[in-house]
């Protein structure tokens, strides 16, 4: 039997229309709309498309878009005074600044800079933190988006044991985090694990975010497992596959993602309820 689709799509089309709602009544009791600000620093194609994307969903969230698109050769002076005006900015109330960006600007330093409580990526060491000691406010977009995702299958994570393959501080580590405060009981497997396939075959959970193309093979996944696919990457013929081998997971998976259209359009309507929380929180 064929897996059930885990339709991304669908179900950030239901979080945008909830958050849509809520930014209208909270508009029509005087409150301001919330205010998204996204730094793009140089003409990286897939950023582009991201931010364009960001831009769209805003407009359909009924957030003002502030976003600053900025020269590859902008210094990392300027880039950082912009954070700061934007951190002073009461009408701004997130943040995001989109990776990767030009070599001569350090990552750590920019995400560091942005105010924890307008850092809706959830990146900043201070909402990673908080997510490890289970006080989450600012929740890192995609494993958050994928707990969300989760909760649509109607099956506890409590007790299931998880296979997270990934230790990116983006996917990997703050999904480690969220399924521990659901009470799975969790394995992250990163370039070192040994025998990655017996581990895999005994999750109830596995969720992959490794950006190789279909890396975890199908026949490795046990009979009823859910799989959850966080990569997407374009092959040399123009087609988009993920970590997983798809075609042959979903005649064992109970449920599963596809891709596209999986845990892609989750990210980014994570991000828009984060910038929402961050608008109303006080």
């Amino acid at each position: 039997m064929s897996a059930q689709i885990l339709d991304g799509k669908a179900i950030a089309a239901e979080l945008r229309d909830s958050i849509r709602q809520e930014v209208d009544n909270q508009v029509s009791q005087g409150n301001a709309r919330p205010g998204l600000a996204v730094i793009l620093v140089g003409e990286d194609p897939a950023s582009q498309v991201y931010v364009r994307n960001k831009k769209i969903a805003c407009e359909k969230a009924g957030f003002n878009d502030v976003s600053e698109v900025l020269p590859a050769d902008t210094s990392e002076e300027d880039v950082l005074a912009l954070i700061d005006k934007l951190n002073a900015d009461e009408t701004v109330h997130g943040i995001i600044v989109q990776l990767p960006a030009p070599d001569h600007i350090d990552p750590e330093k920019i995400i560091e800079r942005i105010d924890p409580k307008k850092d809706v990526d959830g990146f900043h060491p201070y909402n990673v933190g908080r997510l490890a000691t289970r006080m989450p406010t600012m929740a890192p977009c995609t494993p958050h988006g994928v707990m969300t995702m989760l909760a649509k299958t109607g099956i506890p994570i409590r007790g299931l044991d998880a296979v997270v393959v990934g230790a990116s501080n983006i996917v990997g580590v703050p999904q480690l985090l969220e399924l521990l405060n659901e009470r799975a009981t969790v394995t992250v497997c990163h370039s070192a694990t040994k025998n990655l396939a017996e581990k895999v075959g005994q999750a109830d959970l596995v969720v992959v975010g490794v950006g190789i193309p279909e890396m975890v093979k199908g026949d490795w996944i046990k009979p009823g497992a859910i799989v959850i696919d966080v990569g997407i990457n374009r092959m040399d013929d123009g087609r988009l596959v993920g970590d997983v081998e798809y075609d042959v997971a979903k005649e064992r998976a109970s449920w599963i993602t596809p891709v596209p259209g999986g845990v892609g359009p989750m990210t980014i309507a994570t991000l828009l309820e984060n910038t929402m929380k961050a608008a109303y929180r006080k």
